[in-house]
C-alpha cells in the first residue's frame, strides 16, 4: 500500500487546494500555538478549499469540550493530540466520529517505551523528535534508526512519521522506516505558513516514487 501524506500547518486556502491537487491524503491546521496557528474561521477556509480531504486539527492543551466545539464549527475530520491527553479524551473524541492521532515525541531511545501507551484509542500514532520548549518537531529530523525501532514497536498499528522531512530526504525515510503516513510542514514552505508549490509537488513525487505498492 502506498504511503499516505499529510500536509500540515496550512493557513491559506490556496495552499490547501495545492496540497489536494498534488496528491495529499490529509491536511492539517494548528491550534496548538506557534507561527502556523490558525483562527477558527481560517481553519474553516482550509476545510472548504481542501477538496473533501480530511483535515486534522493539531491541539496541545485545549480541554476536550473546546476541541469538540472547534472541530464541529470548522468541519474538522480529526485531531492530532500533542498534549498530555489521556486515553479517555481520545476515546471521547473518537466516539463522535473524529479520527484521533496520538503523538509520541522522542529524544532518547527510552522514549520509545511510551509508544505502547499511545496505541489505545488512537487511529494512528505520530512519532516526531522531542525538542525542549517546543511542542512540535521544530523542523528537525528524527534519527531514522530510532524511527525504525518505533515502526517495529507499532507493528499492526498505523504509524505517522514527522519531523524535518523534506523533498530531498523523505524518500530515504520512507525506504528505511516504512511508515504508513508521512507528515510535513516546514519542509515544503517558503516561510512559516506559506507553502511552496514546487517543494510540495516534489515532496509528494518523492514519497510516491519510493512507496511500496501492494
Amino acid at each position: 500500500m502506498a504511503v499516505k501524506i499529510k500536509i500540515c500547518g496550512l493557513m491559506r486556502p490556496a495552499d490547501a487546494a495545492s496540497s489536494a491537487e498534488a496528491g495529499a491524503t490529509y491536511l492539517g491546521v494548528v491550534f496548538a500555538g506557534g507561527p502556523r496557528a490558525v483562527t477558527l474561521a481560517g481553519a474553516g477556509e482550509v476545510v472548504q478549499a481542501g477538496g473533501g480531504l480530511p483535515v486534522l486539527g493539531v491541539f496541545g492543551d485545549q480541554p476536550v469540550e473546546e476541541i469538540l466545539q472547534i472541530c464541529d464549527r470548522a468541519g474538522l475530520s480529526g485531531v492530532q493530540l500533542h498534549g498530555p491527553y489521556p486515553p479517555s479524551v481520545a476515546a471521547r473524541l473518537r466516539a463522535v466520529g473524529l479520527q484521533v492521532w496520538r503523538v509520541v515525541r522522542i529524544a532518547v531511545p527510552s522514549d520509545l517505551d511510551a509508544l505502547r501507551d499511545a496505541v489505545p484509542e488512537s487511529d494512528a500514532v505520530l512519532v516526531e523528535p522531542r525538542v525542549p520548549h517546543v511542542r512540535g518537531g521544530a523542523g528537525l529530523p528524527l534519527n531514522l534508526a530510532v524511527a525504525r525501532e518505533a515502526r517495529g514497536r507499532l507493528t499492526g498499528h498505523p504509524m505517522v512519521l514527522a519531523g524535518g522531512l523534506t523533498p530531498e530526504t523523505v524518500a530515504e525515510a520512507v525506504a528505511l522506516v516504512r511508515p504508513d503516513i508521512v507528515d510535513v510542514s516546514s519542509g515544503v514552505e517558503r516561510q512559516p505558513g506559506i507553502k511552496d508549490p514546487d517543494r510540495l509537488l516534489r515532496f509528494v513525487e518523492a514519497v510516491f516514487a519510493d512507496s511500496p505498492i501492494t
